[in-house]
């Protein structure tokens, strides 16, 4: 697609095309990230100082050390940003930052980073929403084009988004509790599996039976989620061996095929619903195995699907230049301020 568009950002006109350099920084919470795309699609550079290992001993994220880190981190992963992609901040056609939702500390980094880059070589700055930055992951190395239906399954979220244009997004469904990643990180602390939970879950369930428990799915709106009684029942069967030991492999089977069916019956709905034939994966939770699998399957029946990366599923500022490259529903002011949650 030739995608060329007259925007004003910040009070200064620019020229967004092809051949625009986007440079955008991440720091929504434990990821310090920064990368330099091409056009939307063409990564030049990405680069990413996690924090997993040092949140590890407390078993989460603590936002006030996570802060601290950014701030040790950003400067670094500018510079190595500029130096893999081989440019200058003269070369870059706009700067883009994260804004929310996320941590206001974490944010505030990164933030003020892309800001002051902005204001330093006199370019255009962009806020980008994170969850439109997961949808925008997958236009990485894609030929993707709206309409489509997506799924955004994070730690945070769990919703469907019907897109119709890059401007017109619509929520139609997500979590009335937990999340998808919550729910994974819950159930695996509560089975003593380290943090972070979640992937090492999916890795125990590739070895076991999906079939061994049946565990409940929520009864709630068409397109919309619950996970808080799913947890539950992981508490209750997790209970009944009153502590003898735990078929791990098995529970995590169980649950993880509980999760991803629910995610594929609701996601099949939409899309014969909407009649979109194009369906997205996206967010951290979309380099979850089965879930993947499972809505790859779905181009059985005739959809086309797309799935980032996995590099690009987890938080990365690739994605964030992307939506700055191609979703008009941005952040134009300079003086934008951090938010934590998704603003209505």
């Amino acid at each position: 697609m030739n995608k060329t568009k007259n925007t004003l950002f910040s009070g200064k006109r620019v020229i967004i095309d092809n051949n625009s350099l986007i440079m955008a920084i991440e720091s929504s919470c434990d990821e310090t990230a920064c990368a330099i795309v091409k056009g939307g699609r063409e990564v030049l550079s990405n680069v990413v100082a996690s924090q997993i290992k040092i949140h590890e001993e407390y078993g989460g994220v603590i936002p006030e050390i996570a802060a601290r880190e950014h701030l040790e981190a950003v400067n670094v992963v500018i510079d190595e940003a500029f130096k893999q992609a081989g440019v200058t901040g003269g070369d870059i056609s706009a700067f883009a930052g994260t804004v929310g939702p996320g941590l206001v500390g974490c944010l505030l980094v990164g933030l003020n980073a892309a800001k002051t880059l902005a204001l330093a070589f006199d370019k255009p700055f962009i806020g980008i929403n994170h969850l439109n930055a997961h949808l925008a992951a997958n236009f990485i190395d894609t030929d993707l084009e709206p309409p489509f239906v997506a799924l955004l399954v994070s730690g945070g979220h769990t919703q469907i988004i019907k897109v119709n244009t890059y401007s017109d997004m619509q929520i139609i469904g997500e979590t009335i509790d937990d999340a998808v990643g919550e729910a994974y990180d819950k159930v695996a602390r509560l089975i003593g599996l380290p943090y972070p939970g979640g992937p090492k879950l999916d890795k125990l369930a590739q070895e076991g039976n999906p079939f061994a428990f049946k565990l409940p799915e929520a009864k709630v709106g068409e397109y919309d989620f619950s996970f808080s009684g799913l947890k539950t029942a992981a508490l209750r069967l997790v209970k009944s061996f009153d502590g003898k030991e735990l078929p791990l492999k098995d529970i995590c089977a169980s649950f993880q095929e509980c999760v991803s069916s629910t995610l594929y019956k609701k996601i099949k709905h939409a899309l014969e619903e909407t009649g979109y034939k194009q369906v997205v994966l996206a967010g951290g939770v979309a380099a979850n195995s089965e879930i993947r699998k499972k809505i790859f399957s779905l181009s059985d029946l005739g959809y086309k699907v797309y799935a980032p990366q996995m590099k690009y599923c987890t938080d990365n500022a690739s994605m964030v230049a992307s939506a700055a490259y191609f979703f008009e529903n941005t952040f134009d002011n300079i003086d934008v301020e951090v938010f934590s949650r998704v603003k209505a």
